[in-house]
């Protein structure tokens, strides 16, 4: 039993390393190229966004109510 606990506890932290990994691969190459000005402008849209995206998608599947 003592096993199975042991890699039980591996898969958070596979989970955040790969991650991590994830975001750095995409988050790198974004920033050599935020030195243009239309870039970091369409960076930071793109940014506003995908958070006020998540925000609606997480405000309608708490809500049990249609938002109008």
């Amino acid at each position: 039993m003592r096993d199975f606990f042991v890699n039980v506890t591996r898969y958070p932290r596979y989970l955040i390393a790969f991650g991590l990994g994830v975001l750095n691969s995409v988050v790198e190459p974004l920033a050599q190229r935020r030195s243009n000005p239309v870039t970091a402008v369409s960076l930071i849209g793109a940014l506003v966004s995908g958070l006020l995206s998540l925000g609606l998608i997480l405000r309608a599947m708490v809500s049990p109510a249609p938002i109008a």
